[in-house]
């Protein structure tokens, strides 16, 4: 054992180690314990038993079956790179995306939209807003209806009446505008709904993690059926959020840039952790 060998089983153990990161949470994991399996499978055959037709086969058939592999991941191959390539611009550029605007224009923004959620929620308004962060959504506003409105919490809840021509899909926000209204979202592929008590989560939910997975956008979504508010991102849902909650994790999202004791604030106000009074002199 030398530390050649060390470096090669580590290479070894990164790469699975990858591979398994990117299919996670995804209905790729059944897929891929099945082809371990088969492959397992074929193994044993092939050596325990002198089948001298069917190693040919195989031996054969395998050069075509890795060729087919980046077909079969290939959604669980880009969503990989595109967050491998999101994580190359290290942490400033991970964190530095903003809703341009000024600080009043952000505030209003945030504002507007926790406002519309908790109006939303109290009337059992289903809903789904889309704030757009470094990733651009150019794809996803064209299949909507172009708005260009200035946020405000009566436009979106007039949006997401029941019945009226826009409430069936998403509304994107970018640079502090209603850009698009009835948008249509990627649905998630993700088996992490399928793990959860509450599978019977609609459309809303699953396309708020889907864009979620297919960009950096945060998706915050209403339910139709119970009122409750859920906040979507990278491929994660955090639910049952008041609106109060609500503002503290938007706007700790789009304010990276402040100080980490004023971070440290935000996170105390996001989990309700409350502050300690320094004595006084």
């Amino acid at each position: 054992m030398t530390w050649l060998s060390v470096l090669d089983l580590t290479l070894v153990t990164l790469i699975f180690f990858a591979i398994l990161l990117v299919v996670r949470d995804t209905q790729a994991v059944t897929l891929l314990r099945g082809v371990v399996l088969l492959i397992i499978l074929i193994s044993l055959m092939t050596s325990l038993i002198n089948l001298p037709a069917f190693s040919w086969l195989v031996k054969n058939a395998l050069p075509v079956l890795l060729l087919s592999i980046p077909v079969i991941f290939a959604p669980e191959i880009r969503r990989g790179l595109e967050k491998l390539g999101r994580a190359g611009g290290g942490p400033a550029g991970m964190l530095s995306h903003q809703i341009p605007g000024t600080d009043g224009s952000l505030q209003q923004t945030v504002k507007a939209v926790t406002t519309a959620c908790a109006r939303l929620s109290a009337r059992q308004h289903g809903a789904l807003i889309i704030l757009q962060r470094g990733d651009s959504l150019r794809d996803y506003i064209q299949t909507g209806v172009v708005l260009n409105a200035r946020v405000s919490p009566e436009l979106l809840m007039q949006i997401f009446y029941p019945n009226t021509p826009l409430h069936d899909g998403a509304v994107i926000i970018s640079n502090n505008l209603i850009v698009a209204g009835s948008c249509v979202m990627p649905l998630s592929a993700s088996g992490i709904l399928n793990r959860t008590p509450d599978r019977q989560m609609g459309l809303r939910h699953r396309a708020a993690l889907g864009i979620s997975e297919a960009s950096d956008a945060v998706a915050v979504v209403v339910s139709e059926e119970t009122g409750s508010i859920s906040i979507a991102h990278g491929g994660r849902m955090i639910r049952r959020l008041d609106s109060e909650r609500l503002e503290n994790i938007l706007l700790a999202f789009y304010r990276p840039e402040e100080s980490s004791s004023r971070n440290s604030g935000w996170l105390k106000r996001v989990l309700r952790i409350p502050s300690i009074k320094q004595p006084e002199d």
